[in-house]
């Protein structure tokens, strides 16, 4: 089993990681519409934890934007990269996440995250993180909202209400099922969040969370059953 390292100079405590998000904010594009719903080919990751071996999976899961067949998979271990503080979840999932995008050989056209983009305390979730440092359109699609307000969506698959911070619309709740709870999607980077709603709702077909998502957890899990299997508890 080939454990990934975390990359020189990736944040190490609270504050370093901060500033990073400080930093980089500020290159997220909000105006560009994203590639059309259907169309290409759309990826999803996520990862799944070992925190008794310190270990964190990655996974990828390319489909075929218009049929949801699979294309490529791809997954990554390594070593989790950063302590868990809420808020700065990225730093600890992005270095397997991007080692994973990396050995993909097909697309991975539009990213669509476990998480949050716009809709982050700092306006600068996972989906943000990872389209800044990839230049890819990304989108995050999460089964709770973080600390934002909203209205209930009418009940009919489609519907959707905004997630507010005060004022400011940072994402929407989108019922993908009829009668079923929404998710809450937002914005990572270029993408609109009309755009995101669209995809979230072709990557919806039968399941209250996206296919991506479905596939890269189920994948990541895989993942890292396979690279603990034989081992025994951390001492």
């Amino acid at each position: 089993m080939t454990i990934i390292e975390t990359p020189a100079g990736w944040p190490a405590d609270e504050d370093e990681a901060l500033a990073v998000q400080d930093a980089l904010r500020a290159r997220v594009v909000l105006d560009e519409p994203g590639p059309a719903p259907g169309t290409g080919l759309v990826t999803g990751v996520d990862v799944a934890y070992d925190d008794e071996r310190d270990l964190v999976a990655a996974a990828a899961v390319v489909l075929d934007a218009r049929t949801l067949d699979v294309v490529e998979e791809a997954t990554a271990v390594g070593r989790v990269s950063f302590p868990y503080v809420p808020g700065l979840l990225a730093f600890r999932e992005l270095p397997a996440v991007l080692a994973a995008l990396e050995t993909l050989t097909a697309g991975p056209g539009l990213v669509v995250c476990d998480g949050y983009g716009l809709a982050h305390p700092r306006r600068f979730g996972l989906a943000s993180h990872l389209g800044v440092l990839t230049g890819l359109p990304v989108v995050g699609v999460a089964k709770n909202p973080f600390t934002f307000t909203h209205e209930d969506p009418a009940p009919r698959r489609g519907s959707a209400a905004p997630l507010l911070a005060g004022a400011e619309e940072v994402g929407r709740a989108l019922r993908t099922r009829d009668g079923v709870k929404p998710v809450f999607v937002s914005v990572g980077h270029r993408v609109t969040l009309d755009a995101a709603c669209a995809h979230t709702l072709a990557l919806t077909p039968r399941y209250r969370l996206p296919e991506t998502t479905r596939l890269a957890d189920a994948l990541c899990r895989r993942a890292l059953r396979e690279a603990t299997a034989g081992q025994g508890s951390a001492a």
